[in-house]
């Protein structure tokens, strides 16, 4: 019975255009990507962006500061209903944080590119990351955006051995 109230009180907030998740974003409201999906949201900052997946916390400061998001996926936030579960939130986020740290580590921009293409297209599949733009995925790993077009147009092409 929690769980059917909890869904209940959980409004989940569709958005129509990319513009009005900005902005709610930039109103420095916490929301939470919803962990029922597989979805996120690409967020970019001034010289970078972070994605933040499923269970992880969004808006509030972590992202007053930012100029643009990409839904991934059927996106849905949902409010947080009490401190553990914005906690719980704020957690996921970090995860997902250091997860796109672990493939920047890489000194080898091509290889950041590939691995950063491979974890969304493992995770979200070839459908999704296809409607992704490049510069989205360049801005997580810190490669411009043509080398991520090289890798996703030419990557069968190219004789480059990854290590992961």
């Amino acid at each position: 019975m929690r769980d059917e109230s909890l869904s209940l009180r959980q409004e989940l907030i569709e958005y129509p255009e990319d513009s009005d998740i900005l902005t709610q974003l930039n109103s420095g409201q916490l929301l939470v990507v919803n962990s029922r999906r597989r979805n996120g949201l690409i967020i970019y900052k001034r010289f970078h962006a972070e994605f933040a997946g499923p269970g992880a916390a969004v808006g509030s400061f972590f992202d007053v500061d930012c100029a643009r998001v990409v839904p991934v996926g059927d996106l849905s936030l949902v409010y947080p209903e009490s401190q553990e579960e914005r906690q719980k939130a704020y957690l996921i986020r970090r995860q997902w944080i250091r997860l796109t740290q672990q493939l920047t580590d890489n000194p080898v921009p091509l290889q950041r590119a590939q691995m950063i293409l491979n974890q969304f297209d493992n995770y979200f599949g070839p459908e999704i990351v296809a409607e992704l733009p490049d510069e989205a995925f360049a801005l997580l790993v810190g490669v411009l955006p043509q080398t991520v077009r090289m890798m996703r147009h030419n990557a069968e092409n190219l004789d480059i051995r990854i290590r992961m």
